[in-house]
């Protein structure tokens, strides 16, 4: 089974040090640790393995959406999000499919660690929008969410992996030649979600979305600098001595888009 796995506080500063220092001896940057972000550019959307778990009522009306990073969602054209003042996060469920022709087998701790965490990054991120129901009713979204893929990260195979610092153009182009999202490599974690937005009352569908993300070593992007990618190495070492910590960044993404649209819709905007 696999098992979360911690690091100590005063290993986590020295491998902070010998990130930053990396990193300002490869691009010149910052040494003050302002370079190392909230970890969300750790991960990347990967449209070539969106789920398809049956959670959700109709797969083929999902799209590409400008505002989800890689997310893809539908909503229903008459939703008036104006009307709802409140919301349900209702507990998340999983739903994983199998690996390579077997089961896959996860810890059970793990499991409710993870779905605990999501649970209580999606209330927190909604909360200054939205009020957090306890009963589904008038005025309330009810939000569902399976988690439907999940692959931690092979920790030794990752440790040996980020040890070596961005330095080759050729090695920053990593995870597109075998169709992942540039950056990536195949021993960073996995993470796949289905997200089902209900009314309240009377159960209807307002909109559904699904998403797989996969930690990446690199932020590659042919306009910007060797900063970027130096930062989401230094993240990235830090984040790979713990199997989860990708599919946590993750649930951080997810719940900061979620919210941040929600606000919009409420808003009036398109």
């Amino acid at each position: 089974m696999q098992r979360v796995q911690f690091v100590h506080a005063a290993g986590r500063r020295a491998i902070g040090a010998i990130s930053l220092a990396g990193c300002a001896l490869l691009v010149g940057c910052a040494s003050d640790g302002s370079l190392l972000g909230s970890g969300t550019t750790t991960v990347a959307s990967d449209t070539a393995r969106l789920t398809r778990s049956g959670f959700l009522s109709d797969y083929a009306r999902l799209r590409p959406t400008t505002w989800g990073q890689g997310i893809e969602c539908w909503r229903d054209p008459a939703l008036d999000a104006s009307r709802y003042g409140a919301i349900l996060v209702s507990r998340i469920a999983v739903s994983l499919r199998p690996r390579d022709g077997g089961q896959q087998t996860f810890d059970p701790k793990d499991l409710a660690t993870l779905t605990d965490y999501f649970h209580h990054a999606l209330v927190k991120a909604l909360q200054p929008q939205m009020q957090i129901a306890k009963q589904p009713g008038a005025g309330v979204v009810v939000l569902r969410v399976a988690l439907t893929d999940l692959v931690p990260t092979k920790v030794t195979d990752s440790l040996a992996g980020t040890l070596i610092p961005y330095g080759f153009v050729a090695e920053a182009g990593s995870g597109v030649a075998t169709g992942r999202p540039a950056g990536s490599t195949p021993y960073m974690g996995e993470t796949g979600m289905e997200m089902q937005f209900r009314d309240g009352a009377s159960g209807r569908i307002l909109g559904e979305c699904r998403d797989t993300e996969i930690g990446r070593k690199y932020a590659v992007d042919a306009n910007s600098s060797a900063v970027g990618a130096a930062q989401t190495w230094a993240n990235g070492y830090l984040s790979s001595f713990e199997a989860w910590t990708y599919a946590r960044d993750a649930f951080d993404k997810w719940s900061l888009l979620v919210a941040q649209r929600i606000a919009q819709l409420r808003a009036g905007q398109p």
